[in-house]
């Protein structure tokens, strides 16, 4: 009788569990994260540039080794020290000591007033900005600054060149980071054409002295080139293209610079030549693997500072083969650096 009655009255036994089905499949795609548009090329317009610059500007066999890398743990370029990078684990053992050994070093500069100014000088893509960053992580904002001008406006184009860094510099108990510095002029704007080669050159006449009036005056003044090759450079700016949280280090400038290796090499040589000076010299650190380039960076301003509380052991192990002088590292192609008198 209760079967007649159901059909009778048109409602079916199954219909409750076909309803319970469908609620928990509307529970599951609510609780489901919506799927994520995948990249177009509009926000990703720097992929399509790179890959035009590597087409017409990059030798083959360097493609292919870029290409051929099994892992981003491998070193790809032939000349540098050492076959993979540093073990993460090693590396983060290390940097905390050393952030420790920056805290130090920090006060001491506070409490003696001392001017410390750090420039980081390198190839677009060499790991200035992530070393500059690994520095001054544990930092006291108030007595570290970084500094990375934008191109220089009507007034400043006006003024004496050295004039905006000028302003710039530290005060008594401070120590200023220089991402990129006064070097623009002996780097791109040489090489891109953006000054005039008289600008070029009173600028090589200029800078050596510009930087012992720095010194004498009392500055700590430490030079910084972060050495890469070309095959990691390459590597780097594919990587940088289709990741969107870096894609923004990236400019059709930069891009450019793929394609002028050589003409950056010649710069980068007599730039060497002329401003690598007794008084100021320059420190050239290996970036092919940044962790070992970040943590000798570290360890050479450490090592260089007479800081209280110092711990030896730990700042004075630094690697030759990853940094040194300029007349003892550089890169494969690169001659030893004599260009010949200025013009």
């Amino acid at each position: 009788m209760k079967q007649i009655d159901e059909a009778a009255t048109g409602k079916d036994v199954k219909k409750p569990a076909v309803k319970a089905t469908k609620a928990k499949k509307k529970k599951s795609e609510k609780a489901r994260p919506p799927s994520r548009p995948k990249p177009v090329g509009a926000s990703f317009p720097m992929v399509a540039i790179i890959d035009e610059q590597v087409r017409t500007s990059i030798p083959a066999e360097l493609i292919e080794r870029v290409k051929q890398a099994k892992s981003k743990k491998d070193i790809i370029s032939s000349t540098y020290p050492y076959e993979r990078v540093m073990k993460s684990s090693d590396y983060e053992q290390e940097v905390k000591l050393l952030h420790i050994e920056l805290v130090k070093m920090q006060a001491w500069v506070k409490e003696t007033g001392e001017r410390v100014a750090l420039i980081f000088e390198g190839r677009d893509a060499a790991g200035k900005g992530g070393s500059i960053k690994t520095f001054t992580e544990n930092l006291n904002p108030r007595g570290a600054r970084v500094v990375a001008l934008v191109k220089p406006s009507d007034t400043e184009r006006g003024q004496w060149y050295f004039q905006r860094y000028v302003q710039r510099l530290p005060s008594s108990g401070e120590i200023v980071f220089f991402d990129r510095s006064w070097y623009n002029r002996a780097g791109v704007e040489h090489v891109m054409g953006f000054c005039s080669p008289h600008d070029y050159l009173e600028f090589m006449r200029q800078a050596p002295e510009f930087e012992r009036m720095l010194v004498r005056s009392g500055i700590r003044l430490f030079k910084f080139w972060f050495s890469v090759s070309r095959a990691e450079q390459l590597r780097r700016f594919l990587g940088r293209a289709q990741d969107p949280l870096k894609q923004w280090k990236l400019s059709p400038m930069d891009v450019e610079s793929l394609g002028r290796w050589d003409e950056y090499t010649k710069a980068k040589e007599a730039m060497l030549f002329y401003t690598d000076t007794a008084d100021a010299p320059w420190t050239i650190v290996r970036s092919d693997d940044k962790k070992r380039a970040r943590l000798h960076a570290m360890k050479f301003l450490l090592s260089s500072i007479p800081y209280e509380g110092k711990d030896g052991a730990l700042v004075n192990t630094l690697d030759p083969l990853v940094v040194g002088s300029a007349e003892a590292i550089y890169e494969h192609g690169e001659r030893v650096h004599k260009p010949g008198p200025l013009a």
